[in-house]
């Protein structure tokens, strides 16, 4: 077993977040459990979240809940907030990973598509963050990090476009609440990263061709980690060493997107 907790800063913290069942948002959950942070770990598959929860248990002593919720449900979102405050009396950082999309051409894409991708995007980022502010204001050093995607930045976003305007309207968003509720202590972030999770597996079998040709375009000439890289730079974002960024738009992908 493995803690931090005693001289990290943010031990005693509590911090939501959503598709902590694997990947990105898993390892974020370690990341930050690691430093003593109680973890919420929001998913569609129950099962999938309570394994991130015992395996918080196991490595790190640290308490963590699993809490089933899809999402896109909108209306379920408000008891989501209430039972993690509930649970444990707080909350000061909350993590938008959950994301489901559509990868395919314009003409190809349904309505229907692009409707749930919007629900599960940036209106269910913006209901959270809705839903949040009043307890993140509470906590005097609330944390919002919100997750888009370098698939915004390609030369050639042909089959792209509709991921990359879901997480472009998260970014905009992001923006917003990072101008309001600076001045309150509530720093928003987001971050774009690029790691080895079930996801990007799947892409890589589904188009290996262009997964491959995509590697090589990466400056450190690898893939990241979802808790080695991504999870401890989300960390460190939350930690007082960071007090001073807020409204940035981040890459974590070893240099392969060019945010300027």
């Amino acid at each position: 077993m493995s803690n931090d907790s005693e001289t990290s800063p943010l031990a005693g913290k509590v911090a939501l977040i959503t598709g902590a069942g694997q990947g990105i948002g898993q390892g974020i959950a370690f990341s930050l459990a690691k430093r003593g942070v109680k973890v919420a770990a929001v998913g569609r598959t129950l099962s999938k979240c309570e394994n991130t929860v015992a395996q918080i248990s196991e490595r790190f002593g640290t308490e963590a809940i699993a809490v089933e919720c899809d999402i896109s449900d909108l209306a379920a979102l408000d008891g989501l907030i209430e039972r993690v405050v509930a649970t444990y009396g707080r909350l000061d950082i909350l993590v938008n990973n959950a994301v489901t999309t559509t990868i395919n051409s314009l003409m190809d894409t349904t309505l229907e598509d692009f409707e749930r991708g919007y629900k599960v995007g940036p209106m269910a980022t913006l209901r959270m963050m809705q839903l949040a502010q009043p307890h993140l204001l509470a906590s005097r050093d609330g944390n919002i990090i919100n997750l888009a995607t370098a698939a915004a930045k390609r030369w050639d976003s042909s089959t792209y476009g509709v991921y990359a305007a879901q997480k472009e309207a998260i970014r905009a968003l992001s923006r917003g609440a990072a101008c309001e509720w600076g001045g309150m202590g509530i720093r928003t972030n987001t971050i774009l990263p690029l790691a080895k999770s079930p996801a990007l597996e799947m892409w890589e079998q589904w188009r290996p061709e262009e997964a491959a040709a995509f590697a090589d375009t990466v400056p450190m000439k690898r893939i990241g980690h979802c808790e080695d890289d991504i999870g401890e730079f989300v960390a460190l974002l939350c930690s007082p060493e960071s007090r001073y960024v807020n409204g940035q738009s981040i890459a974590i992908d070893g240099g392969q997107v060019n945010m300027g």
